[in-house]
């Protein structure tokens, strides 16, 4: 597969391996890393067959670098996160280690889901370094440098304060950035509701496991209830070891949570970017004004505003006809091209705005399916959850019924 036009074609893409590896940093230190196993394959559409398959290894960090490459070149883009570096939001008996197997894992499905989030989605599909990534070991990084992926990064480093500084910021915009808070925060809160629930829970299924024993223990002292104790004990026990599994499939539905609450970082990332056009659209405005009335006031000979020149004039005598026309022809030359490059930037702005909206409507789209989804599928597994404790309690009774 080459780096063309991906949306043309059909294809399937996986993250099939995590694989631990250890190597040196650029400081000659030695490291342990996760590296993960992307295939991905063209579908001929042609002769109904698949073409080849290609495989390339990628660890986290290079995920990170693709992500910011298409944050960075695709501003107005809601661009979809990568599942978290490490663990937050995990019930106490779950390990927080990056290295964990099932942490592993559950990153691995997060990074295949990354990948067929962009491979999806209507402009970032058509990205040639994104193509890169899937089937170029090597080499798809000097695409990166290439495109000046460092001035991009540093540009960023404005839109930092330029929030503070914007006079008329868009409505929208920061209703759209208050609406990404308390996104995260309610996502954040849930989370660790949750983490707590999973926690009592796992008390509460381990504390089974002592009705167990204590029905085994009892069962050794019974001869006409011994089996049905020890029976009932039995079920105690297989109900107390089920919750590892439990919870660990739990996490699953945390993680799709998990991934709105990174999303709410990505729609502030679009304000930001909109804010930082709104203030350079406002300061060359206010540059174009100046230099406006500067012609104006060389022309009429009156100055309007207190100036250093103004006063330089007057102490040290006026300018000569020549010098002002020449002052007032260089003027109007800025003026032509700063009012170029408002109507340049105007033009920016509005379809910045456009392209923003519509991928915020496709992105609030695919939110609502997503959420919903996850949400019931969790009260889904709750219900099983509750059912099978009913049914090892029925068992239970069925036990003791005939003793």
């Amino acid at each position: 597969m080459s780096g063309e036009d991906l949306s043309l074609k059909k294809f399937e893409i996986s993250v099939s391996e995590a694989e631990k590896r250890t190597g040196k940093t650029a400081m000659n230190m030695q490291e342990t890393y996760t590296a993960y196993l992307i295939e991905s394959r063209l579908l001929d559409a042609h002769h109904e067959g698949l073409s080849s398959l290609d495989c390339v290894w990628r660890r986290y960090s290079e995920f990170e670098l693709l992500r910011t490459y298409l944050c960075v070149t695709y501003p107005f883009v809601v661009v979809p996160p990568l599942p978290e570096k490490r663990a937050e939001f995990v019930w106490h008996k779950l390990s927080a280690d990056n290295m964990d197997p099932d942490f592993v894992e559950r990153r691995r499905i997060g990074l295949e889901n990354f990948l067929l989030r962009v491979a999806s989605h209507p402009v970032l599909c058509h990205d040639k370094i994104f193509a890169s990534f899937l089937n170029q070991e090597n080499g798809w990084k000097d695409a990166l440098n290439e495109a000046g992926l460092q001035v991009k990064t540093d540009s960023r480093l404005k839109s930092l304060s330029a929030t503070f500084r914007v006079k008329n910021p868009d409505k929208r915009f920061t209703e759209l950035k208050h609406y990404s808070d308390e996104l995260q925060s309610v996502i954040s809160h849930l989370l660790r509701v949750r983490a707590r629930v999973a926690d009592r829970l796992y008390g509460v299924y381990k504390v089974h496991g002592n009705y167990g024993r204590v029905f085994s223990e009892w069962s050794a002292i019974e001869k006409e209830m011994g089996d049905g104790l020890q029976s009932a004990g039995h079920h105690m026990d297989v109900y107390a070891a089920s919750i590892d599994d439990i919870l660990e499939e739990e996490e699953h539905y945390a993680d799709q949570l998990k991934e709105y609450l990174f999303y709410a970082e990505a729609l502030r990332a679009v304000c930001r970017k909109h804010e930082l056009m709104q203030y350079d659209l406002e300061m060359s405005a206010l540059d174009l004004a100046s230099k406006k009335q500067q012609c104006e006031e060389l022309a009429t000979g009156t100055v309007r505003t207190f100036s250093l020149k103004g006063m330089t004039s007057k102490l040290f005598g006026q300018e000569t006809p020549e010098q002002r026309e020449a002052k007032m022809k260089l003027l109007e030359e800025q003026i032509e091209e700063g009012q170029e490059q408002v109507k340049v930037q105007n033009e920016e702005s509005r379809d910045f705005v456009q392209n923003a909206w519509l991928e915020i409507e496709r992105f609030k789209d695919q939110k609502n399916r997503d959420l919903k989804e996850a949400l019931i599928n969790y009260a889904v597994m709750q219900i099983s959850m509750c059912k099978k404790g009913i049914q090892v309690w029925t068992n239970a009774k069925e036990c003791f019924s005939k003793m």
